[in-house]
């Protein structure tokens, strides 16, 4: 049975099989689904993508909504910074919803409260929140601008949305070269992706004012769980497979600081790949 001939009916048994099958064992680490979940908490919460978002963090630790939790390796790092922490979850699984975050609160006896809704329709207040945090959350919003104006709704002035690691397509005729290539989408489905513009216009309807859109070569945010020397290697091993010796040279010298930073400048000019990752940090207008 392989992933292309298995469907699952819910995202939680999904995982379970993936973490049964030895080949997939890196995919199921880079995607925090491995257990003691307060273990791969604390390794994303080390990790380069949480070390580039603390950047985009508030000096004020106040209140943080984290939208689409999943898990709840999010909400922990949030919660380990100082804030006090709301974290949206609608699925109730053990494993990978709503009760998984609520174990990980109590284990690492952290304030971590979990409500069961989807983003479009928030359960708050207005201004209720300092940060509103959303990792891979927007392009499976099923209304992407009704999710956005609610974002902006419940932040308090001057307070930020922090929306990261999100699909991108150049056209919407390559939405379904993107969905066969991910890893994840013909386990359960559920992934999507819209046009660069489609998200910037939906914040800016929203009344929410970008400060920083990260293309993805720009962060750690996007590039995990690859870094720049891993990604050069990638690269390199693809596009010059039949000389080994040249891509490891071409890779390290890629990966030097100085010759990094030209480097991706001049490949997001041609990175049109489907689904490649942006990140977005707005503040309500």
């Amino acid at each position: 049975m392989t992933p292309q001939t298995t469907r699952f009916s819910s995202w939680e048994d999904a995982v379970h099989w993936l973490r049964a099958q030895p080949d997939r064992q890196g995919l199921v680490r880079d995607g925090y689904y491995d257990d003691p979940l307060i273990d791969a908490a604390e390794r994303y919460r080390g990790s380069d993508e949480w070390q580039a978002i603390r950047a985009w963090l508030p000096a004020q630790r106040g209140t943080a909504l984290d939208v689409g939790a999943g898990r709840g390796i999010a909400s922990y790092a949030l919660a380990r910074e100082g804030f006090r922490v709301s974290a949206l979850e609608p699925d109730p699984s053990a494993l990978v919803g709503a009760r998984a975050i609520e174990s990980l609160a109590r284990d690492a006896r952290l304030p971590i409260e979990v409500t069961r809704e989807f983003s479009e329709r928030l359960p708050f207040p207005d201004a209720s929140f300092d940060v509103v945090f959303a990792r891979a959350v927007l392009h499976h919003t099923r209304d992407l601008a009704a999710a956005c104006r609610e974002f902006q709704r419940v932040l308090k002035p001057g307070g930020r949305l922090i929306a990261v690691r999100e699909h991108v397509i150049s056209r919407r005729e390559d939405l379904p070269a993107f969905l066969a290539i991910h890893p994840l989408h013909a386990l359960y489905g559920g992934e999507n992706a819209f046009l660069l513009a489609e998200y910037q216009a939906a914040l800016d309807a929203a009344g929410l004012r970008t400060r920083a859109v990260l293309a993805p070569l720009d962060s750690p945010v996007n590039l995990a769980p690859h870094t720049p020397q891993t990604f050069c290697r990638e690269l390199t091993r693809r596009t010059l497979s039949q000389w080994p010796p040249l891509a490891a040279a071409v890779a390290g010298i890629l990966a030097l600081p100085p010759v990094w930073a030209v480097a991706r400048r001049v490949l997001r000019l041609v990175d049109h790949r489907p689904g490649r990752l942006y990140s977005f940090i707005a503040e309500p207008a």
